[in-house]
C-alpha cells in the first residue's frame, strides 16, 4: 500500500481521530484512500496520547497534520473529570482554525467530507466540528452500535447516539447495527464487517515479541465497571487462576489494573509459569498472541470482533455489550457472573468456530462508495 507523501496538505477527506483504537481501526480506510489518490489527513482531538507515536509507526501512517489540542499541552485522558477541560479545548481551536480547516478540506474543489469513527468522545465533537463548524459532510465508521441502555456502557452508548443525529453517512459493520439505524438522518451502508478485521490483516502473522507456551489462554481485563469493584475484579482473577492449573494464562495489565492488583492485593495471584502477568502491548504486537489463543477473557469492546472474526473462543466479562454474542458466533457475554465465566473456562472449545479472515473486505466497501459519492 501507497503511504502518505509528506507536505501535500491538499486533503479532500479529513479523519477527525482522537485515540489509538480509533487510528488502529481506521488506517485500512486511510490507506484505501490514499491509494486512490486521494490525500486524507488526521486531524488528532488528542483524547489518548500515550503510545500514539508508536501506533502511526506501526501502521505507516503519517503524523496527524493538525492537531485540534495543542501537542505540546496534550495529556491523555483517564478520567471523566478531564473530559470538560479537553472538550472546550479541541471546540477552541477547531472554532478559532475555521477558516483554515476549511479551506484545507475545499482545496480541490470536491465536496469536503469529514470521517468519525466508533463510540469515543470524539466521535460526536468530531461530528459537530464538521458539520457546525466546517459545514462539511460528515461520515461514521462503525456506525449503530447499541447496547439498549444509556448508562451501559457509558459514555459510548450516550456518544453513539449523538453522532447518529449529526452525520450524513453511517458505514454499520452488520445488518444488525443497519436495524439500529432506521429512521436515522442520512444514507446507511451495510460494510459487512468491522474495519479492524482489515487493520487485522496488517499484523496477524507477525512474530509474538516474546516466548509463549506452546498452548495458553489470554486475558485483558481494564474497564473501569470490572477493575474498580474489588469484590468482582478478585473473582475474575481468581477465576483465572484456578483456570491456569489447566493451562497457561497470560494476563496483559495497563498501569491503572496493575495499579489495583496491587490496591486490592491480589498479586500473589500471578507467577511467572501458570498465570503470567504482562504489560499491556500495542494493538499490532498483541494480534499475534491473540490470534495463537485458545480462548480470551476480556472486556473490550474491539476484542470482541476480531475473536468473532478469527473463530476464537471469547468470555465477554461485562454486564452488557452492543457487539452481537451468542448463537453463530464465538462469543459468550457473561453479565459480570463469575458462574457463567467458570462455565466458559471449564467448556471454551464449545464456542471455537471456523476463520472467517476472508470472507470480509469492509474498507473497500467504504472506499468505494466514497468514490461513487465523489469523495474520492
Amino acid at each position: 500500500m501507497r503511504g502518505f507523501r509528506p507536505g501535500i496538505l491538499t486533503a479532500v477527506i479529513s479523519f477527525i481521530l482522537g485515540t489509538t483504537a480509533e487510528l488502529i481501526k481506521i488506517a485500512p480506510v486511510f490507506h484505501a484512500i490514499s491509494d486512490r489518490g486521494t490525500k486524507p489527513q488526521i486531524w488528532f482531538t488528542a483524547q489518548h496520547v500515550d503510545h500514539v507515536a508508536e501506533t502511526l509507526a506501526d501502521l505507516r501512517l503519517p503524523e496527524p497534520a493538525v492537531w485540534l489540542v495543542p501537542k505540546e499541552q496534550a495529556v491523555h485522558i483517564e478520567r471523566p473529570a478531564q473530559v470538560p477541560g479537553w472538550a472546550a479545548t479541541v471546540l477552541r481551536n477547531a472554532w478559532g482554525r475555521r477558516a483554515e480547516l476549511r479551506s484545507i478540506l475545499t482545496d480541490d474543489g470536491r465536496p469536503p467530507l469529514v470521517i468519525v469513527h466508533g463510540d469515543t468522545f470524539t466521535t460526536p465533537y468530531g461530528a459537530l466540528i464538521g458539520k457546525r463548524i466546517l459545514k462539511s459532510r460528515v461520515a461514521h465508521v462503525e456506525a449503530g452500535a447499541r447496547s439498549g441502555s444509556l448508562l451501559s456502557p457509558l459514555p459510548e452508548e450516550l456518544n453513539r447516539k449523538l453522532a447518529a443525529k449529526i452525520v450524513d453517512l453511517h458505514f454499520a459493520p452488520t445488518a444488525k447495527e443497519v436495524h439500529n439505524l432506521r429512521g436515522a438522518r442520512g444514507a446507511v451502508v451495510n460494510t459487512g464487517a468491522n474495519t479492524a478485521i482489515d487493520a487485522m490483516r496488517l499484523a496477524i502473522d507477525a512474530e509474538p515479541t516474546f516466548p509463549l507456551p506452546a498452548e495458553f489462554g489470554l486475558a485483558t481485563l481494564h474497564r473501569f465497571e470490572l477493575v474498580s469493584r474489588a469484590d468482582k475484579y478478585r473473582e475474575a482473577l481468581e477465576l483465572l487462576r484456578k483456570a491456569s492449573e489447566r493451562m497457561p494464562i497470560l494476563y496483559l495489565a495497563g498501569p491503572p489494573e496493575q495499579d489495583r492488583i496491587k490496591q486490592y492485593g491480589l498479586g500473589h495471584l500471578f507467577d511467572d509459569e501458570r498465570f503470567i502477568l504482562k504489560p499491556k502491548l500495542r494493538y499490532l504486537a498483541f494480534l499475534p498472541i491473540m490470534a495463537r489463543a485458545k480462548f480470551v477473557v476480556t472486556d473490550s469492546g474491539g476484542l470482541q470482533a476480531e475473536c468473532n472474526y478469527l473463530g476464537v473462543p471469547c468470555a465477554i466479562h461485562r454486564e452488557r455489550t452492543e457487539d452481537r454474542h451468542g448463537p453463530g458466533t464465538t462469543l459468550l457475554l457473561t453479565g459480570m457472573n463469575g458462574d457463567k465465566l467458570q462455565s466458559f473456562l471449564d467448556d471454551y472449545e464449545a464456542y471455537r468456530l471456523p476463520n472467517r479472515m476472508d470472507q470480509f473486505h469492509p474498507s473497500r466497501i467504504v472506499v468505494d462508495t466514497l468514490s461513487q459519492l465523489g469523495y474520492c
